[in-house]
């Protein structure tokens, strides 16, 4: 489980240190910095998939992605006692994102390259990488370095350089994570990959999610919701097939869902509700209903994944589904980590009623998105790689 989640000079979020529990939700009103803090863990996510470049170029590179303000908000500056201004930068200006989990924390901090004739002179590099134990970076919990193009491993006392030229576009997850050698590398790799992100399912009247799909075992929802049917089979038969019916019961008191094979082996969904004479099929859903389907099986999966990420799991659902959706949420925080970034009061207000919630309400002052009461004592220890 993720303990602390760390940000540096991403857009909104020049110096951000949050803490984390099993279930987290994160809160504010629009333009607080919500969706930044969730583009920053799916940046953290694409460094053990080999395409965090590729991801910050997708968001206008990364002079783009720079903090837009001053070096510092001195205290006058937040008083209003002085204009708000920038000045010659005194450090190199780099955007960091990092987090500590309950065995390993890891690092990574990228900057621009040296200037030179090249036409990718404004591809970012990856300067630093560090994994280490415990709650937060030290030099003598520190396990593996990466600076530039050189890994090194702790052995004993001393240094084992790994790999000497490492790509600067490269993470150092595609290179070392041998279990036997970098038995540290190879362990957040694996965990990383297996974080789970939904934010957009598609419900359109041509969403594949409506019509007959071939079907294989799909014991993990597609990000896009295209295997809902092979999903929702893959749980009756290898999953909670009794937590299935209750939350459809739950949301639609009386009604059913069941998957049909057809003799081409393609699955179909049928929405057995009361009062209907005949079942409804996936094209004849209301686009709601497909959503609350569709994090059905999401939640519910039958292979539950470190960290699961939600955002905006509300949108096109009727606001009497929203307690209904808090159940699945809670139960499913009790096999894995889950984080909510949510705009809808009446959901916020039933997940807040489980115990284990950590609620992270997010503002922005001057440009800078902070947590909400979050004082020098309640953040979490913190220290980048020097």
């Amino acid at each position: 489980m993720l303990t602390t989640l760390a940000v540096s000079n991403y857009r909104s979020l020049l110096e951000l240190v949050v803490p984390m529990g099993r279930l987290n939700v994160i809160t504010g009103p629009n333009g607080s910095g919500k969706s930044n803090l969730y583009r920053a863990l799916r940046l953290l996510a694409e460094t053990a998939r080999g395409g965090v470049v590729n991801a910050l170029a997708r968001e206008g590179g990364l002079n783009s992605t720079f903090w837009a303000g001053p070096e510092t908000l001195s205290r006058r500056m937040r008083k209003g006692e002085v204009p708000i201004q920038g000045g010659p930068r005194k450090a190199a200006v780099r955007l960091r994102l990092g987090f500590a989990g309950e065995a390993f924390g890891y690092a990574i901090s990228f900057g621009l390259p040296i200037p030179s004739n090249s036409a990718f002179a404004l591809d970012p590099e990856i300067k630093r990488e560090a994994i280490w134990a415990g709650p937060f970076h030290r030099p003598a919990s520190q396990l593996v370095d990466r600076s530039g193009p050189v890994i090194k491993v702790r052995s004993g006392r001393s240094w084992e350089v790994v790999a000497k030229h490492v790509s600067v576009f490269d993470s150092m997850f595609g290179h070392v994570g041998d279990p036997s050698s970098t038995p540290e590398v190879f362990e957040l790799r694996e965990t990383i990959r297996g974080w789970r992100f939904y934010d957009h399912f598609r419900t359109d009247g041509e969403a594949p999610a409506r019509q007959p799909q071939l079907g294989t075992r799909t014991p993990v929802l597609h990000h896009d919701g295209r295997d809902l049917a092979a999903a929702v089979q893959t749980i009756r038969e290898i999953g909670d097939a009794a937590a299935l019916d209750a939350a459809i019961d739950d949301a639609f008191p009386g009604a059913r869902l069941e998957v049909i094979v057809q003799g081409d082996g393609r699955f179909a969904l049928e929405f057995n509700q009361e009062g209907l004479l005949r079942p409804l099929t996936g094209s004849e859903l209301s686009d709601g209903t497909l959503r609350y389907l569709l994090w059905v099986a999401a939640l519910l999966t039958p292979c539950s994944p470190p960290l699961m990420v939600l955002n905006e799991p509300e949108t096109s659902l009727h606001p009497d589904l929203l307690p209904a959706l808090a159940r699945l949420i809670v139960r499913a925080s009790e096999q894995t980590q889950v984080w909510v970034v949510s705009h809808a009061n009446r959901l916020i207000a039933a997940i807040n009623e489980c115990q284990n919630c950590h609620s992270i309400q997010l503002e922005k002052e001057l440009g800078q998105t902070r947590v909400v009461d979050q004082g020098y004592l309640d953040e979490p220890a913190w220290h980048w790689p020097d």
